[in-house]
């Protein structure tokens, strides 16, 4: 069994205060995403950098302090890359690990921001997103796509859908790409297996949202179609603390299927 688990940490030094090393060894995961790292290699510690176990790999904002995405594996991949696209991977937001058995992709998807003033420049991303989505399929690979979408797909993945029809993270922009990147055949695995309402994964520091469960469900695993007999279990970890994110995660069991190559 393969299990990966992905986190918006906002902050990784401030997430390592909070017991984000502790989680790591707790869980055991093959791989840990995460999002919003906030931070240069060279800020880091060794501790975060080399835990117990694990390689890390790093994409960094060129603006300190500011989105960044990372990958802390149990094995070593056959290849790491970024998108190759210098608009986004100035902001690190994407990093792909090719192993043996399908290609993960850790990835922070822009805010559209207040207004939309990032809306173009999001879908911009989407849409490269999933035409490197689809050039990892074509290419006969599976393919995990984890991370912090910043998109509740469905009114059903947030808590107040009607209210927030023209803000961020809900716009009709955001949720028509969505649509169109599910039905080209790609699986949100954690709704596959649980169709059960006020499952979210963001909640505001505000207004005492989380202990009250008003929150979003913006933080995704999603595969290739031909990985979907693999999904073993998805779920979200409500119950960790330590960001405005949760963790979220994927068992794949890989026995049965024929890996591509």
């Amino acid at each position: 069994m393969t299990r990966i688990i992905s986190w918006n940490v906002n902050g990784v030094r401030a997430a390592a205060g909070k017991g984000l090393l502790e989680f790591l060894q707790r869980e055991q995961p093959d791989m840990l995403c995460l999002q919003e790292t906030r931070a240069q290699q060279s800020q880091l510690s060794e501790e975060i950098l080399s835990p117990a176990g694990y390689q890390s790999y790093w994409a960094a904002a060129q603006k300190r302090g500011y989105s960044g995405v990372a990958v802390y594996s149990r094995s070593r991949p056959l290849s790491v890359d970024v998108m190759n696209q210098p608009r986004f991977d100035s902001e690190g937001r994407v990093l792909l690990l090719e192993y043996p058995e399908f290609v993960l992709i850790s990835a922070y998807f822009p805010n559209s921001q207040d207004g939309g003033k990032r809306l173009q420049y999001k879908l911009d991303f989407a849409e490269s997103m999933q035409a490197l989505c689809d050039s990892v399929v074509a290419g006969g690979r599976h393919l995990v796509l984890c991370g912090d979408y910043n998109i509740a797909h469905k009114p059903i993945d947030l808590e107040h859908p009607a209210a927030n029809e023209h803000n961020a993270g809900y716009l009709p922009e955001e949720r028509a790409w969505m649509d169109r990147f599910t039905a080209s055949g790609y699986v949100d695995t954690f709704r596959l297996l649980h169709p059960e309402p006020r499952r979210y994964s963001w909640w505001s520091y505000r207004y005492n949202a989380r202990q009250n469960n008003v929150g979003w469900r913006i933080d995704y695993h999603c595969v290739d179609a031909a990985l979907r007999p693999s999904v073993h279990d998805a779920d979200i970890l409500h119950n960790v603390y330590g960001s405005d994110h949760c963790p979220v995660s994927i068992s794949l069991d890989l026995q049965p299927l024929d890996a591509k190559s």
